[in-house]
């Protein structure tokens, strides 16, 4: 086994961080390939809950390195207070390592995001207005700066010379609004240059190295699958690739050296924002389980909209990814109910159709088909062996099992650590 990746299967919040900290006890590097500050996972820890924004959630291991990728899009000034919190907190982030190749989110990048977001008017896309739109706009546009950029002064000015003058005339002449300074952003952010120097490195080496040595890599996705900017639910989507086929790319790996794939997904569906959810629940159920699931984004207040298992969806994802195993998460929410439904079909205008539709007319004008299961309403947050799952539970997974076409190989029944069910070993070598 050399490189193990692990994606979130429905809209993101699936739990990965979770997931992902307790595999990073036998991992020696845990890579982050894509996005940014807009998704967080949250981990609780003997020292408390720990939500990381940008750092890999490895970092709580003391033995494992923890990198950013190239595909990552980096705003140095949060990075650095996320660095600065863990320590206070009693964690060493030496380990930390940041691709020199990953393209940095600059002050104008927050300043379109707001105001692009706001010319949308009622068609807005609920951004998370932290600049990574714009970011990963300017990388395929050839006109971003990169981390490596912020270590030369006078390379960094030169560049962001000729990249504020395009800027300016944007935010000026087209939103009306006041020009950014050269020498506020640039001192700004040569002094964050100056701050990260020890952790920008050439991180495509150090994980080549790692493979000829038989390390055992994890790969980190952020967000969730159903977000991709391809196959997502477009346009309600992110702004880069979080399929697994984009993990290779954004870490610095050739594509064949992950050797498994697995895909993290919740017991139940949510979705903050907007966009299609087609089980949203409307009724006093979703209610229950957005508060028993304490549904809100670790790095929001916006509370998530809740629905059944949507297993077409999932199969969708499992198919695309080529997953090789599931992880379900947050069992235990379903604890109370005394009949849970799974959605196995979509009724398209009188045609049952069992594919994600690509058109988001077609996804709106879905219904769901479901299939409902007896629930088992006893407490299974303390349970730790497969066989003392209520048998109702028992059926539920096996079900999940069948309709996404993946074997289950991990079940969370609690956010603290230590309380997931292990059915198989996602990082032993295959026989």
């Amino acid at each position: 086994m050399v490189a193990v990746a692990v994606i979130g299967a429905q809209w993101g919040d699936e739990g990965k961080g979770k997931i992902v900290d307790e595999l990073s006890m036998k991992a020696d590097f845990v890579v982050r390939y894509q996005g940014g500050t807009n998704a967080g996972h949250r981990v609780v820890h003997e020292k408390g809950d720990f939500s990381f924004r940008i750092v890999p959630s490895g970092i709580l291991y003391p033995n494992t390195i923890c990198v950013i990728g190239n595909g990552v899009v980096v705003d140095p000034k949060s990075l650095i207070m996320e660095m600065e919190e863990l320590q206070q907190r009693g964690i060493d982030i030496s380990r930390l390592y940041i691709s020199e190749r990953a393209h940095v989110i600059m002050p104008y990048h927050f300043v379109l995001d707001k105001l692009e977001e706001e010319a949308r008017g009622t068609e807005k896309i609920d951004s998370s207005l932290r600049g990574l739109g714009p970011a990963y706009v300017d990388k395929h546009a050839r006109s971003g700066i990169r981390m490596a950029d912020l270590l030369d002064v006078d390379t960094f000015r030169a560049k962001l010379s000729t990249i504020l003058q395009q800027k300016n005339r944007m935010i000026t002449q087209i939103y009306g609004q006041p020009p950014l300074s050269l020498e506020e952003i640039h001192g700004e952010y040569f002094g964050y240059g100056l701050k990260l120097r020890p952790y920008i490195a050439d991180t495509q080496k150090m994980l080549r190295d790692a493979l000829s040595e038989h390390k055992i890599i994890l790969l980190e996705g952020t967000q969730g699958a159903l977000l991709d900017v391809d196959f997502g639910t477009y346009p309600y989507v992110t702004y880069s690739s979080t399929l697994v086929a984009n993990a290779a790319a954004g870490a610095g790996l050739p594509p064949r050296s992950i050797d498994r794939i697995i895909g993290v997904y919740k017991a139940y569906t949510t979705r903050i924002g907007s966009g299609p959810l087609p089980t949203e629940i409307f009724d006093p159920v979703g209610l229950e389980m957005r508060k028993r699931g304490k549904e809100h984004g670790p790095n929001d207040s916006l509370e998530r909209r809740c629905g059944w298992f949507d297993a077409v969806a999932g199969r969708f994802i499992s198919e695309l990814n080529g997953l090789d195993a599931a992880v379900i998460t947050k069992l235990d929410v379903l604890d109370t109910l005394p009949t849970i439904k799974i959605c196995t079909a979509y009724n398209l205008r009188g045609q049952i159709v069992h594919s994600l539709p690509a058109t988001l007319s077609d996804l709106a004008a879905c219904e769901p088909i479901y299939e409902e299961l007896p629930g088992w309403q006893c407490d299974t947050s303390n349970i730790s062996n497969y066989e003392q799952l209520p048998r109702e539970a028992k059926a539920y997974l096996r079900r999940l099992e069948e309709l996404l076409e993946t074997p289950i190989y991990m079940i969370s029944v609690s956010p603290q650590r230590g309380l997931t069910i292990q059915l198989q070993d996602v990082l032993a070598p295959e026989k």
